[in-house]
């Protein structure tokens, strides 16, 4: 059991595709688990369908969408950062790897649960992963926590090879669709075909919902 978690993702609905089911693992056992988003997702290209936003009321919208969403997943710590979507690769690196660290002596997390930097397929993503990674390894290497990262680039298992970390969350799997339904404006229409794929044992959707996956960072091989 873990003392703390940190996650920390650049938008809303990051928390939903790949480690709801794992967060849930978490909060149900009584493991805090403290969030950190980076964005709001501003610059999402989805508003709904029907359309329920538009380009200037999507970020009040999302933020909404994810307080829903950190409710159902029993998390109690959401940390906003307030940066801008899509610019974390250009923002002052030593702000934010400070920031990001001010946090983890703050809350003393066990596990970190983030991005992989480079395997990651969005810029924001690669660059929360290596912020997240530069921030710990400010920290003398006794007291690192453990990095659990996620990586979906297409060559991602050549080069860092296989995931170490396969999580089981099928008993979390109905919890987990509920998440990513509450962040509407980004996932209507795609659930309702998610969910018949399920009922149909469709091999993606059931993985999907059922398994999540992650690698353990090298965190004491001190690069990003």
């Amino acid at each position: 059991m873990e003392r703390h978690v940190l996650v920390v993702f650049p938008h809303p609905d990051d928390e939903a595709f790949g480690v709801a089911g794992t967060i849930l693992s978490h909060t149900t056992n009584s493991t805090p688990v403290t969030y950190i988003c980076l964005t709001l997702g501003e610059m999402g290209r989805n508003m709904g369908r029907p359309l329920i936003a538009s380009r200037e009321t999507l970020p009040e919208i999302r933020k909404k969408e994810l307080d829903e969403a950190c409710k159902l997943l029993g998390i109690t710590d959401l940390r906003h950062f307030g940066m801008r979507d899509k610019t974390v690769e250009f923002t002052d690196q030593k702000v934010l790897i400070d920031r990001i660290l001010q946090v983890i002596k703050e809350v003393n997390p066990s596990l970190v649960i983030t991005f992989y930097p480079g395997y990651s397929v969005h810029p924001d993503h690669d660059a929360t992963g290596a912020a997240v990674i530069q921030a710990i390894q400010k920290l003398p290497s006794s007291e690192r926590p453990t990095v659990h990262a996620l990586a979906f680039s297409k060559d991602c298992e050549d080069v860092i090879g296989p995931p170490d970390v396969i999580n089981d969350v099928a008993n979390y799997s109905s919890n987990k669709l509920q998440v990513m339904e509450a962040h509407e404006s980004q996932t209507a229409g795609m659930i309702d075909a998610l969910k018949e794929a399920f009922l149909k044992k469709d091999e993606a959707a059931v993985a999907r919902l059922t398994v999540e996956r992650f690698w353990t960072y090298p965190i004491h091989n001190d690069r990003p």
